[in-house]
């Protein structure tokens, strides 16, 4: 074997080899690209980055979003309890009843009933911060205290 065979063998050898890599790579190229209207891995990586952006200022959004909600969650009437009851002895069966409604902060109202013979009287109450201007019944303030654990206060 000549020289001249043995340094053309390695020669197509290498080209093969680079060839195998090329095709590869421009394989590897289709499926990035794919789906996208760029022409270079530079256009790509800048598609990429402008949409990281958009991402960014989406998440930021959201974020105000959800602060937004969490603000009207906490004002909501989660904390919910009632509790019937016999005011008086000669009615038989708990015919009246209390329930409050509280927020997180402490803010609600407590209903509440009381049945006799004669009549029926409701009541509602204003809760704030916890406190009523008006004195509460043992049943209501029992209600007000259940429905603020409730709450999570």
């Amino acid at each position: 074997m000549s020289t001249n065979t043995l340094l053309f063998g390695v020669l197509f050898l290498l080209v093969a080899i680079a060839l195998f890599f090329i095709v590869r790579i421009e394989i590897r190229m289709k499926k990035m690209f794919k789906g996208t209207k760029v022409s270079s891995l530079e256009d790509l990586i800048k598609s990429i980055v402008e949409r990281v952006h958009e991402l960014g200022e989406q998440a930021i959004a959201h974020e105000k979003h959800l602060a937004h909600h969490d603000e009207r969650i906490i004002k909501l009437g989660r904390g919910v309890k009632l509790i019937r009851f016999n005011p008086f002895p000669d009615v038989g069966g708990n015919q009246s009843f209390a329930v409050a409604i509280m927020n997180e902060e402490g803010d609600g109202v407590v209903f509440s009933s009381l049945y006799s013979r004669e009549r029926m009287s409701v009541f509602a109450k204003p809760i704030t911060k916890g406190k009523c201007d008006i004195e509460l019944t043992p049943e209501e303030q029992s209600v007000v205290t259940e429905a603020q654990k409730d709450a999570g206060q």
